[in-house]
């Protein structure tokens, strides 16, 4: 349980040495550059933005290029390959890609190319189908489409919208012509949306005949050419067998790159740390011929990492112990609590002014996550779940693999309550016997934890559970108060402890042993203490709810708006109550997860014994079982979320701390080894 140390960092050295320097850093990952602005006309800055952009283009082109290649000559992944992580990459083969870039980048463009000639002929096809298509209604025409006529008969071919006959044609036409107007009609095609044509009349008589055509909705063809509408569809044709023998051209030369795919990766990472290098580039203070490097380092690492530096390439280091807010933040913790960092950082990194409580709060966390799923079964099942998945997935990336860790230490903390409260799969064990092996309810075998509670089960005693509930509830608030008086202690204040700590537990402390005193909770608790505990409770709870009035508001030195911030905050104790009770999602969230799980036993029972029924009940246990492991398994991490952001943070915690973001290689496809 720690927040690390942290140093200020400054690196001076000279220019040419800037660039080895800051791949270590990178390499190394443990300092974090944050930007330097000196006043000095000496100093100046550079601007990166140019560069920065060239690299993250070639990234994007290299990435473009991958996801190509990847959909023509796919990868065969398995069903873990989420969780794989990324491939590790040796020194040998990082400088051989390295020396490679500018052919891999040349067989990039070759990639694109082909691609953009695939899409310009898939394209093509479209244009030229879509000109088969409008040519169809004209297939019996055997004049071009833009036919005008001869030097003696102006002719139009065109459509007019919906089914029309040659006599509704004619008709129309004449209410819009002279008399002495003769002209011909002849209907190519006709159907429900459209009526195709060829109109004729003599040229003194073109512009009245196009007017009267136009009034009835006439309209030229989609497609004009100086074809005949079949030798133009036949030249489609011909135009679409042309763009699909460039498609299977380009397609079998995007194919035969299949063995670039790691090499279009490499790429695509290369460029992502060269422009993250020109990042920090941007932040250092730089002269002509040397440069100026600021940041901060954990001291565990900060004497090496100096030490490198000024053997390997003549650097002067300064190092100085630094804690204020702008300072970022780094944990500390063993294998047992690391895991549970991912969750604190959900809510807020601590500052560090406060203890970092990711050590004790894994243990309540492990413990209610237990208490929620209350199932040896489903414990068994996410244990060895997230074991094999540890084993097999060594290079599974950081942040998921805590993950991963955090359900396996849940999941054994779930097999534990699970066989203290005597649930595996529910009570299958027990009607399996019942219902497959004819037993008796007496006959069924007594195993303890698996068939029978170790200590008592919640299901047939829902109050002794409710009522321990309530117990772990108050031991981890009265844990956040206890780590907010060591944090008042530490800082010399003692007398803070007393009046913002002990006076809680004074007031708390004694209302719960007063109410244990009295009879009513008998029925509840099951047990009742002496009436002399009614006596100390009430002596105690009356010291603390004095306290808190008299020193809640000491920060005021009016005596009335003392004496009110005081009230206010002695009725605080109303919180108390509300968060003591929250706890009684323990019991029940292990509530349903149990008797779910026997509403799909006795479901798959209900079928008989037959041959039949068992392969039922199987599939129902598999599916109902699986439903109920993901629904409560979720269930059980999110109020287990909240009861330590909410109840447990609420007593000490506040947080807003600045995470620690080192510079280092931050890659998509490769994790590349630190000896390089």
């Amino acid at each position: 349980m720690a927040i690390l140390q942290m140093q200020r960092i400054m690196i001076y050295s000279l220019k040419k040495n800037r660039k080895t320097i800051l791949e270590t850093l990178q390499r190394r990952g443990v300092l974090e550059v944050c930007d330097l602005d000196i006043h000095d006309s000496v100093f100046f800055k550079e601007d990166t933005d140019s560069q920065q952009s060239a690299y993250l283009k070639n990234s994007s082109v290299a990435a473009q290029a991958l996801s190509i290649l990847e959909e023509y000559v796919p990868t065969e992944k398995s069903v873990f390959s989420s969780i794989e992580g990324r491939k590790p990459l040796s020194k040998e083969y990082y400088y051989m890609y390295v020396d490679e870039v500018n052919e891999i980048m040349r067989v990039v463009y070759e990639v694109l190319g082909a691609s953009k000639k695939i899409a310009d002929a898939k394209a093509e096809i479209v244009k030229q189908e879509s000109i088969i298509e409008s040519l169809v209604p004209w297939k019996n025409l055997d004049i071009p489409l833009n036919f005008k006529g001869t030097k003696k008969t102006a002719a139009f071919v065109g459509t007019f919208p919906a089914e029309r006959s040659y006599e509704e044609i004619c008709t129309a036409l004449k209410l819009h012509l002279d008399e002495n107007v003769d002209f011909k009609i002849e209907i190519i095609s006709s159907s429900s949306q459209l009526t195709c044509l060829v109109a004729m009349c003599h040229t003194d008589f073109r512009e009245q005949f196009y007017n009267a055509l136009r009034k009835e909705g006439f309209s030229n063809p989609v497609v004009e050419t100086h074809l005949v509408p079949q030798e133009k569809a036949k030249r489609a044709e011909m135009k679409i067998k042309e763009a699909n023998d460039i498609i299977e051209k380009n397609i079998k030369y995007i194919k035969s790159f299949r063995g670039m795919k790691d090499s279009f990766a490499f790429v695509e990472d290369y460029f992502v740390l060269r422009a993250e290098k020109y990042q920090v580039i941007k932040n250092l203070a730089n002269t002509k011929h040397a440069f100026v490097l600021c940041g901060y380092v954990p001291k565990c690492d900060a004497g090496k990492l100096a030490a490198t530096l000024s053997t390997k390439y003549d650097a002067y280091v300064e190092l100085e112990d630094v804690c204020d807010d702008d300072t970022p933040i780094k944990l500390k913790n063993n294998k047992f609590s690391e895991p549970v960092e991912s969750v604190l950082k959900t809510y807020s990194m601590p500052k560090h002014t406060e203890v970092d409580p990711t050590s004790i709060m894994a243990i309540f966390y492990y413990v209610f996550f237990g208490m929620m799923f209350s199932d040896a079964g489903y414990g068994l099942v996410m244990t060895l779940g997230c074991g094999w998945a540890l084993h097999h997935f060594k290079n599974m990336e950081e942040g998921f693999k805590k993950s991963v860790k955090m359900f396996f230490y849940c999941g054994i903390s779930t097999m534990f309550w699970g066989v203290m409260f005597g649930s595996f799969f529910g009570d299958a064990v027990s009607v399996i016997c019942q219902t497959f092996l004819h037993m008796d309810a007496s006959q069924v075998p007594q195993i303890p934890g698996i068939t029978t509670a170790l200590w008592f089960n919640p299901v047939v005693d829902p109050m002794q559970m409710l009522m321990f509930s309530f117990l772990l509830g108050i031991i981890h608030l009265f844990t956040g108060l206890g780590i907010q008086a060591y944090m008042h202690i530490r800082d010399g204040h003692f007398i803070y402890a007393v009046y913002d700590v002990f006076s809680w537990y004074l007031l708390v402390g004694g209302g719960i042993l007063a109410l244990l005193s009295l009879d009513m909770m008998k029925d509840m608790a099951g047990f009742v203490l002496p009436p002399v505990f009614l006596t100390i409770g009430g002596i105690c709870a009356a010291i603390g709810a004095v306290i808190i009035l008299l020193f809640a508001g000491r920060e005021s030195r009016n005596p009335l708006k003392r004496f009110l911030k005081g009230a206010y905050g002695l009725y605080g104790v109303t919180s108390y109550l509300s968060d003591i009770l929250s706890y009684s999602r323990l019991l029940a969230l292990g509530l349903a997860t149990g008797v779910i799980a026997q509403v799909f036993n006795q479901i798959g029972s209900m079928l008989g014994d037959s041959i039949i029924a068992m392969i039922l009940f199987a599939v129902i246990f598999v599916v109902g079982h699986g439903l109920n492991i993901g629904i409560n398994a979720l269930g059980a991490y999110v109020h287990t979320n909240r009861l330590q952001f909410v109840e447990f943070f609420g007593k000490f915690y506040e947080g807003g701390g600045k995470e620690f973001m080192p510079f280092k290689i931050n890659t998509k496809h490769y994790n590349i080894k630190e000896e390089i």
